[in-house]
């Protein structure tokens, strides 16, 4: 299941490089575009909401799309 969360608090390669490393040290399968301002998750639900903890925890509040 593939899930995408808009993230609009997402400015600059540095907002990614701090969600890259969140989500990889939660050993998630995620995909992050700066553009767009989302991170989709490739995974079931209970990958989906350790993605949004891990995001609102470092301060960008995501909700799916």
């Amino acid at each position: 299941m593939t899930t995408t969360l808009n993230v609009p608090d997402m400015h600059c390669e540095m907002c990614v490089k701090r969600i890259t490393e969140a989500l990889t040290k939660a050993k998630l399968k995620f995909e992050v575009s700066l553009p767009d301002k989302t991170v989709t998750i490739d995974g079931p639900a209970a990958d989906v909401s350790t993605a949004v903890t891990e995001l609102d925890d470092l301060g960008f509040p995501a909700t799916a799309k």
